[in-house]
C-alpha cells in the first residue's frame, strides 16, 4: 500500500463522524457578502465588462474560499492555535469583499493585499496537517503566491493588462492540481461533501435576499408577491438540482476513488470549476431578480433577461460537468431544462419580467417532476 492510500484508509473509518465545525460555518458567513457583493455589481452594471470582472473576481475568491474547505478538511479547526489563524483569514476575505465594487477603479491594491494575506494563512495552517508533507503543501502553494502576485500586478498596471494578468492567474488554478504529488494526502469524504454543500447552500440564499433587497421600500402588492415567490420557487429548484440526492450520489463516488492525481485532479474539477459555473450562475439569477421584482410587469432589457436565464441554464451545466467529473450519470432532463431557459429570453424582452419568471419556474419545475418520475425505473433497472 502506497503512502497516498493511508488517509484514504483512515477516510473510511471515520467519515459519518467527521462533520463541518461551527467555526466552519461562521467562516461562510463571510461567502454570504462575497455573493452579496458581486451581485450588487451586476444588478447595477449589467454589461458584459462587469461579467467579466465578476468571474475574474469569483475564480480567484473561489479559488482559495475552496482551499479553506480543503484545508479545514486535512486540518480541522479544534484548537486555539488553529481557530485564531483561520479567524485571520477570514477578516482577509471580508476585506476582499468590502473592495469588490471598485476593486477594477481604485481599490484593486486592498483586493490583492489581502487576498495575498489570505495565502499565507493558508500555507501556514496547511502545514500542520498530519497527511500533508511541507514539500506537499509547497507545491501548491508557491503557485497560489505566484497568481496572487499577478493579481496584485494587475491592480498596479491597470488598463487592459489588468485584464490579462487577472486571466493568468485565474489559468494558473488549472495547472496547479497537476503538481500535487500522488502521496500528499486524501480528503474526509463526508466532511468534504458537506462543506461545498453548505457553501452552495449559503449562495442560494443570496437569491432570497436579492428578492428581498429588491422589495425594500415597495408597497406589497399582488404583483410584487408574485415575483418574490416565483423567484423563491427558482431557487428551491435549483436547491432541488444539487440537494435532491445528487450530493449523497457524489459521496458514493468519491468514496469509490483511490488518492492517484488523476483522481484528485477529478475532484478539483468538480468541486473547483463546476461549483465555479454553479456559483456564477446563482449571481447572476439573483441580479435579475433583484430588478424584476421591482418592476414585474416591465420588459426587461436583454442583458437581465440573459441573466435570469442564462444563469439558471448555467447553474445546471455546472451541476452537469459536477456530476461528469465524478463520473456520475448524465441527466437528459437537465439538458433540457437549461435550452427551455434560455428560450424563455424572449418573454422577458417581449412581455414582462412576472411572465419569463412564470415560465422559468414551470419549465424547470416540468423537467424536474419528469425526471422524478423516470427514477424508479432506473433504479429498479440498476438493481436487475
Amino acid at each position: 500500500m502506497s503512502d497516498g492510500d493511508q488517509p484514504r484508509d483512515g477516510v473510511e473509518a471515520d467519515r459519518d463522524e467527521v462533520r463541518v465545525s461551527s467555526i466552519e460555518l461562521f467562516f461562510d458567513l463571510v461567502f454570504v457578502f462575497t455573493i452579496t457583493q458581486l451581485t450588487t455589481v451586476l444588478a447595477h452594471h449589467p454589461n458584459g465588462e462587469s461579467l467579466g470582472q465578476i468571474f475574474l473576481m469569483l475564480s480567484s475568491i473561489w479559488w482559495m474560499y475552496g482551499a479553506f474547505a480543503w484545508l479545514t478538511n486535512a486540518v480541522p479547526p479544534n484548537r486555539t492555535a488553529l481557530r485564531l489563524p483561520l479567524l485571520a483569514g477570514m477578516a482577509a476575505f471580508f476585506v476582499i469583499s468590502l473592495t469588490i465594487p471598485t476593486a477594477f477603479s481604485g481599490d484593486g491594491v486592498v483586493f490583492a493585499g489581502a487576498y495575498l494575506a489570505v495565502i499565507v494563512v493558508h500555507t501556514v495552517l496547511y502545514t500542520q496537517s498530519a497527511s500533508w508533507s511541507v514539500a506537499g503543501v509547497w507545491s501548491f502553494a508557491r503557485m497560489n503566491f505566484v497568481a496572487g502576485a499577478l493579481i496584485l500586478a494587475a491592480t498596479i498596471i491597470g488598463g487592459d493588462w489588468e485584464y490579462v494578468l487577472w486571466g493568468l492567474a485565474v489559468s494558473i488554478f488549472a495547472i496547479i492540481p497537476a503538481l500535487v504529488p500522488e502521496d500528499a494526502g486524501w480528503i474526509r469524504i463526508s466532511h468534504f461533501v458537506e462543506r461545498h454543500g453548505l457553501v452552495v447552500m449559503v449562495a442560494l440564499g443570496e437569491s432570497v435576499v436579492a428578492v428581498g433587497i429588491g422589495a425594500s421600500g415597495l408597497k406589497i402588492s399582488g404583483e410584487m408577491l408574485a415575483v418574490a415567490i416565483l423567484g423563491l420557487m427558482v431557487s428551491a429548484e435549483l436547491w432541488w438540482v444539487y440537494f435532491g440526492g445528487d450530493d449523497e450520489e457524489a459521496e458514493v463516488a468519491l468514496s469509490r476513488m483511490k488518492p492517484t492525481r488523476a483522481e484528485f485532479f477529478a475532484t478539483n474539477a468538480a468541486y473547483y470549476w463546476a461549483h465555479l459555473l454553479l456559483l456564477l450562475g446563482i449571481v447572476c439569477d439573483a441580479a435579475a431578480l433583484e430588478r424584476a421584482i421591482g418592476h414585474p410587469f416591465d420588459s426587461l432589457d436583454f442583458a437581465r433577461a440573459l441573466a435570469l436565464s442564462g444563469g439558471t441554464a448555467l447553474y445546471l451545466i455546472g451541476h452537469a460537468l459536477f456530476r461528469r467529473f465524478l463520473g456520475l450519470p448524465f441527466k437528459p432532463w437537465r439538458a433540457l431544462a437549461a435550452a427551455l431557459a434560455l428560450a424563455t429570453i424572449p418573454l422577458g424582452t417581449g412581455l414582462s419580467a412576472l411572465a419569463q419568471l412564470g415560465a422559468l419556474v414551470a419549465l424547470l419545475g416540468l423537467c424536474l417532476a419528469a425526471e422524478e418520475r423516470t427514477l424508479p425505473a432506473k433504479v429498479e433497472t440498476a438493481q436487475a
